[in-house]
């Protein structure tokens, strides 16, 4: 981080008043170097200053075992890496979250983080992310832990990728790339793999390094054959760009194909009025564990960011009865990559056509507001901000009271649930069957028992107040949408008299 060099009379004072030796020293940007002999009351201020601008190192962010055979093990199969974050807003708290929340992304990726540090700067360096001094310390601390790959906490330009690997020596990749591998592993379906496949070649196309033979030409297609040397031709590296984007069109083909038979299950269920809520909220902040605790799912639960990435929808049930459907949608994160939003952009319409919103965020975390923030940016971009929301404050049985009383009073529609204990889910699912859209037509009807179909569609489709059984049929008194309304209204009792 440097400030603007000092006027020209402030140079001509500083030329009369000190040596040749001290005058490069007192010109110096940032760093300004006086001795004790001159004003031995600033060099306080300066240390603090020169603190300020210096890497910080991030305490309790390296994973390095303590067993030797381990860690020799691990050493054979993972990367050993470096983190990296410039700090350009808020806390150096702040700062600190994003740095481990980068150290757990590179965890769940299956590297080994050696070390992590900050540097506090008004807005990253154009061509090296950190500057180039700072590049230089960062090169020597990569030599001092024998690490073999810089993870940088932003989305680099090609140029500053280029410009870093230059400088430390080893492979730098940003928290986008780190993302997009972790979304790579963990893609299990047809629909998840050519998302994540989509967004890495969006993502590895401007970024298309050449060297020798990657710019040597093709032979051009001269007029009449002959030697065919007339006209440049394309060298390998445009001819790699113009396959991906070759690639790029068929997935995206492949992909709006996937996308028509979800929107054909989305609308069977709109045709038979099941209300559908979705769980978005925060990576690792427990959606599946809540999806499972609330329908028995078996979704895979894992301690990990990004644990399950395709979606999940199964049938559920409110405690008066309606049948709702409800679908586990990917987490999302600080930053997320805009590759992949566009990407799982399909994915995430559950979320855009659903009644209600069920958002997960995580109690037992340092900052559950920016959690919020986050998920509430992604249900922006898709275009969901209509649609009713409830909080839920998830792991309440790890979480600090006070936290939770914080964010329940900030959050009017929230609840604290604890998925793994059971804790508050019974409310939660009272507030779902408030909140669920109701049938808008009130009826009663005397349905006959050979139209036992009718009673059935009553109990999915609506909303049963009152049964009774009698001797000419099954006495409804139920609340429908107006297609099963129309098929009812012939049994009323008004019109059977």
């Amino acid at each position: 981080m440097t400030s603007s060099s000092s006027p020209s009379q402030d140079t001509k004072r500083l030329a009369r008043a000190y040596p040749e030796g001290l005058r490069a020293d007192a010109l110096m940007e940032e760093d300004v170097a006086w001795s004790h002999e001159i004003d031995p009351e600033w060099d306080g201020e300066q240390f603090d200053r020169s603190d300020r601008a210096a890497l910080r190192r991030v305490a309790g962010l390296s994973t390095e075992l303590e067993d030797v055979t381990e860690v020799e093990y691990r050493q054979l199969r993972l990367e050993r890496v470096v983190l990296v974050g410039v700090w350009t807003s808020g806390t150096v708290q702040d700062a600190e979250n994003s740095l481990a929340e980068l150290a757990a992304l590179a965890e769940t990726a299956g590297a080994l983080v050696l070390d992590g540090v900050i540097q506090r700067r008004d807005k990253p360096d154009a061509a090296t992310y950190i500057g180039s001094g700072k590049a230089e310390e960062l090169r020597d601390i990569v030599l001092d832990t024998g690490a073999d790959t810089v993870i940088c906490d932003g989305e680099l330009s090609p140029g500053q990728l280029i410009h870093l690997e230059d400088v430390v020596k080893v492979k730098v990749i940003d928290r986008t790339a780190l993302i997009l591998d972790i979304f790579a592993q963990h893609a299990k379906s047809r629909e998840g793999k050519a998302q994540v496949a989509l967004a890495q070649m969006q993502y590895m196309l401007p970024r298309l390094r050449g060297w020798g033979q990657s710019l040597s030409r093709q032979m051009g297609g001269g007029k009449g054959g002959g030697l065919a040397t007339r006209g440049p031709g394309e060298t390998k590296i445009e001819t790699d760009r113009r396959r991906i984007r070759e690639k790029m069109a068929k997935m995206r083909r492949e992909i709006a194909e996937m996308k028509t038979g979800r929107e054909i299950k989305r609308q069977e269920r709109k045709r038979h009025k099941v209300p559908s809520v979705a769980i978005a909220g925060y990576t690792n902040a427990g959606k599946s564990s809540l999806l499972n605790r609330l329908t028995g799912a078996g979704v895979l639960v894992e301690n990990a960011l990004f644990a399950t990435l395709d979606p999940t929808v199964r049938r559920a049930e409110t405690p008066s009865g309606r049948l709702y459907t409800l679908a586990d949608t990917v987490g999302f994160v600080r930053h997320l990559p805009h590759h992949l939003v566009e990407a799982f952009r399909s994915t995430m319409e559950e979320v855009g056509e659903s009644d209600l919103i069920l958002h997960v965020v995580d109690g037992s975390h340092p900052a559950p507001e920016e959690q919020l923030a986050a998920v509430r940016e992604v249900i922006r971009d898709v275009g969901a901000t209509d649609v009713p929301e409830i909080v839920v404050i998830n792991k309440a049985d790890l979480a600090d009271p006070l936290v939770l009383q914080r964010l329940m009073r900030i959050e009017k529609r929230s609840v604290a649930v604890s998925a793994r204990t059971g804790r508050g889910i019974d409310e939660l699912l009272g507030l779902i069957d408030n909140e669920l859209p109701r049938p808008s037509v009130e009826i009663e009807a005397l349905v006959p028992y050979t139209h036992g179909k009718l009673v059935a569609r009553a109990h999915d489709e609506g909303e049963v107040i009152s049964e009774e059984h009698t001797a000419e049929g099954t006495l409804l008194k139920v609340r429908v949408h107006e297609e099963l309304a129309a098929e009812l209204t012939p049994y009323a009792p008004a019109s059977l008299a």
